[in-house]
This record gives C-alpha cells, structure tokens and sequence, in this order.
C-alpha cells in the first residue's frame, strides 16, 4: 500500500467550502490514500481566536510539512503573511501556462515558471514619511533567500526539462542590477554563483523592463525565472494577464532546510473569496484543482497531479467549463467532468 500524503487543509471563506468541495471529491477519486488534516481559518475563527489560529496551522504544517489553503478573509491581520513568517517561507513559485479553450488577446503560447524571492524589497519595509513633502523606503535583499530561490529555479528546470522536453529548461535571472547596483547586483551575483552547481543548466540574465517587452514579443524564449520580490509580483500578474485569466492561477510557497531542500510547501490558488458569488455552487475552482495538481508534483506523485491537469485543461478545452470561462457548468458538474477526464489518463 502507498504511503498516505498527509495533508494540512487551512479552510477558509467565502467561496472556500466549495472549492474545498472540490477538492475532496478529486482526492477521493485518485488512486491514493490522501488525508487531510483540517484547520478552520475562517475570519471568525481567525478573529475568535487570534494567534491562536496561526499557531494551530503552524503546529499541523509543520507536522505535515505540507499544506493546501483556501482563500481567507483579511479584516485586522493576514493569515497569509503571518503563516509565512512563522514558518521562513521564502520562495513563491508561480507556473503561468497558456490553457486551451480560455479566450485570450495574446496569441502567443505562454510557457512560464516565475519563481520569486517572497522576502525583502520594500515590501517588507512600512518606509517613513519626513517632514511635510518627503517619504524614503529600505529596499532589502537578503543572501539566504536569494540562495534558496536560485537553487529551487534551478532544481525546477531540471525536473521540468527532462519530464516535458528531454533537456533542461532555462533559467532567466531578472533584475535592473545596472541601476539598483547593491541590492539587484548581490541578487544577480548569487545567482550567477549558484548557477555554477548547474553547469547543464543554461542561464541568462535580462534587465527586467527588457523581459518584460521581450516575454510579450516572444514568450517561447522564456521557462524559468527567477527574480526578486516586487519584480516577480508584477511579472506574474502579467503573465496571467497574457493567458486571459486570473482566476487558473496557483502557487507554492516554500520554506527550507539548510541543504537548500525543501523544508514545509504550502500550496493556494491565486483568486479571492468571491464573497457575491459565495454559496452559489458556480465557483471556478479550476486554480485550486492547479494547486493540488502542484502539490502532487511536489510529492513525487507527478503521475497523479499530470492526470488531474489533463483532465481539468481538456475540459475547459472542450468547452465543458464553469460560466466565467463561457462554459455552462456549475461548480460540482465541472468537478464531475473533470474527475471523468482525470481517469483516462490515470
């Protein structure tokens, strides 16, 4: 019998239960023991109980070192930035393909894996206002982060390489290290260091506002990239942006052993909590069945999370999809239709 995959299910709002839903009922039909180990982090919860709630979702993923989040309501403090500082989070990868079947003004095919230093910037920074016409930010980057996101870059294009293409993808570093000189130059000087434990791997680097226009003119140039923390956020969006949609996105959050390993992966898809369409079973819960589908990967049972993805992109390619994508369906008979599919490429 196969080792049972255990994981931390962090359950949220609005349209959380139906995706959730979702979820339960693909685990159910994959050839695997999967349990899930629940923590309620809805905003009620999270609000009855404070810091008590983070520190039940830390205790679980630390047990489990690995998790599947729910969209979650923010009124007083993230769970979602409190949970990474508790446990290092360091690195967000997030895969931007194009999907059949979804409407799109580029034509291009998008083929990315945006891999994202997730501390430092000025995005960990409040900054400070001086005097009546003046504010100043500390942009910081940090060496450990910098290090974990190259090898885990890296390590993906490897892996991804070999499975999809018979050789190894390439890994594009991207910063603007001739004008941020100190903070994008240690950036790219890790990397450049990292990447001689590589050496069959092929690396290049790109001033970032050039990436951007050079993705848009020829995406297929591009596979993995690895950037730091505010870079990466813009270039996601855009990515997504380039595919037609928001709402397939998902992504992994990472935090690390000393060997550059993984340590804990948790695992989210990239929308909100749809508070107006809640309870309608008219969800898309087509990014958080991408996020399982990572998660899978993530265990070795690339078997399993390759089968989910076919099942899903074949269906939203045949037009058997939820009515945001122009489909018909609603949240449980896209789920069936999905599972259906999933089975002929067990």
């Amino acid at each position: 019998m196969s080792k049972t995959i255990e994981i931390t299910e962090l359950l949220g709002d609005g349209i959380g239960p139906e995706i959730a839903a979702s979820i339960h009922q693909v685990a159910e039909a994959l050839p695997a023991n999967i349990s899930f180990k629940p923590v309620d982090w809805s905003v009620a919860t999270r609000e009855a109980k404070g810091m008590a709630a983070i520190d039940e979702a830390e205790e679980s993923m630390r047990a489990t070192k690995l998790a599947l989040k729910y969209p979650t309501e923010t009124r007083t403090r993230s769970p979602n930035a409190l949970i990474r500082r508790r446990l290092n989070f360091s690195v967000i990868y997030r895969p931007v393909i194009s999907i059949k079947g979804i409407n799109s003004n580029f034509k291009e095919n998008v083929n990315l894996h945006i891999i994202r230093v997730a501390t430092g910037g000025t995005y960990d920074d409040p900054g400070q206002r001086i005097g009546l016409d003046s504010a100043i930010s500390v942009r910081m980057v940090e060496t450990r982060p910098c290090m974990q996101a190259a090898h885990f870059a890296f390590e993906l294009a490897r892996k991804k390489g070999q499975t999809y293409g018979g050789h190894n993808y390439k890994v594009t570093s991207s910063s603007k290290h001739t004008i941020q000189k100190v903070t994008d130059g240690l950036f790219e000087e890790i990397v450049k260091k990292v990447s001689g434990d590589y050496a069959d791997v092929p690396h290049n680097v790109e001033l970032f506002d050039a990436l951007l226009a050079k993705i848009i003119m020829k995406p297929q140039d591009y596979e993995v990239i690895v950037t730091l923390n505010e870079y990466g956020d813009f270039l996601s969006d855009m990515a997504s942006g380039l595919v037609g949609s928001l709402g397939t996105g998902a992504s992994g959050n990472y935090s690390f052993n000393d060997d550059y390993s993984v340590d804990i992966a948790m695992f989210d898809p990239a929308g909100g909590t749809a508070p107006d369409i809640a309870g309608k079973n008219v969800a898309n819960p087509s990014a958080v069945l991408l996020a399982f589908g990572m998660l899978l990967d993530h265990v070795d049972r690339y078997d399993l999370g390759h089968a989910l993805r076919l099942g899903l992109l074949s269906a939203i390619e045949a037009g058997e999809c939820t009515r945001d994508l122009k489909g018909k369906l609603n949240t449980d008979e896209f789920t069936q239709v999905v599972i259906d599919r999933m089975k002929s490429f067990l």
